[in-house]
């Protein structure tokens, strides 16, 4: 989607943070906004901040609840008569440790920051496929989504499944020329992250504090303003490019998580067999990510039995 111009973008967690980055960058695009989230607070605060503006609308809803949900996105057809682009963005911290006995934190994490994307993408990408005018999504997930961090496997394990969700996704929607990208982020000043100034009414005893957590506020001073990370998105959706990611800090580690990975593959050669099919999966695959080349993909995707034209609406 080369063109955002009198688009409707549809953003879930689109209130605060990276998702009202978004929301101001597709607003500078012409694009109206559908500004859907769970905390009244924020809506306030965004409504406020884009008073005036009429190609803002705001909406409260929980991702995790379907019902809930899918009631905010025909709210929005109500508003504006149409979708073309879904930002899959609203998440929530913390779930808790890979190995401990509770279950309550891990459940709310998984189902906001990945049964949301799951919800938020079977409710409204039917929309843009009936729609028929191409369209985007783009789904949040994370650093986390691509090297763990310490003490959050809830979250990194959503994150992960979100990136993996977005892969498939893009493989489903490309032929119908409707885009997807995965956004990870690093450090970006939200609520998630912030130095101890942000949050004066809070004593931190900063002195007191141990070298990580110091590191850890030192990146929060430093960390992308979320409205460059909404121009970001802005770009890739234009380019047509599936990884948005926007902390360069990383790319050390991600390199050399990928040559362990490629040192552990066995060094026998495969059969014959093996090597034919999964080297035509693989031209299928690449085909069918290639930009511009959307209807051969398609073919090659009907020769293995695949039918991804299908519209999916009555």
């Amino acid at each position: 989607m080369q063109q955002l111009t009198d688009k409707v973008a549809f953003i879930t967690g689109g209130a605060n943070g990276i998702g009202f980055g978004m929301a101001r960058a597709f607003l500078s695009e012409g694009t109206k906004v559908v500004i859907a989230d769970w905390s009244v607070e924020h809506l306030e605060k965004a409504k406020e901040i884009l008073k005036g503006n009429n190609g803002a609308y705001f909406v409260r809803t929980n991702v995790a609840e379907r019902d809930d949900l899918r009631s905010a996105v025909d709210e929005a057809l109500e508003v504006f008569g149409k979708i073309h682009v879904l930002c899959n963005n609203a998440g929530v911290n913390g779930g808790g440790t890979a190995d401990d006995p509770e279950f309550d934190g891990w459940d709310k994490a998984m189902a906001v920051n990945l049964g949301g994307v799951i919800n938020g993408t079977k409710l409204i990408v039917p929309i843009i496929k009936r729609q028929g005018e191409g369209g985007h999504v783009v789904s949040t997930s994370s650093m986390a989504g691509v090297v763990p961090l310490p003490g959050l496997a809830a979250y990194s394990t959503a994150k992960y499944a979100v990136r993996g969700f977005s892969e498939s996704l893009r493989m489903q929607l490309a032929p119908l020329g409707i885009g997807v990208s995965c956004l990870f982020p690093g450090a970006t000043r939200t609520g998630m992250l912030f130095p101890p100034e942000d949050k004066p009414d809070q004593d931190f005893h900063e002195g007191e504090a141990n070298d990580f957590q110091k590191a850890l506020w030192d990146a929060a001073r430093a960390a992308i303003d979320p409205l460059d990370t909404g121009r970001a998105v802005v770009e890739a959706i234009k380019e047509n490019r599936f990884y948005i990611f926007t902390n360069r800090e990383f790319l050390a580690e991600v390199m050399e998580r990928n040559r362990e990975m490629e040192a552990a593959f066995p060094i026998q050669d495969p059969p014959a067999g093996r090597v034919k099919f999964e080297t035509m999966r693989a031209d299928m695959t690449r085909n069918l990510l290639a930009t511009g080349n959307r209807a051969a993909g398609a073919k090659e995707a009907g020769d293995f039995g695949l039918d991804l034209t299908s519209t999916g609406v009555d």
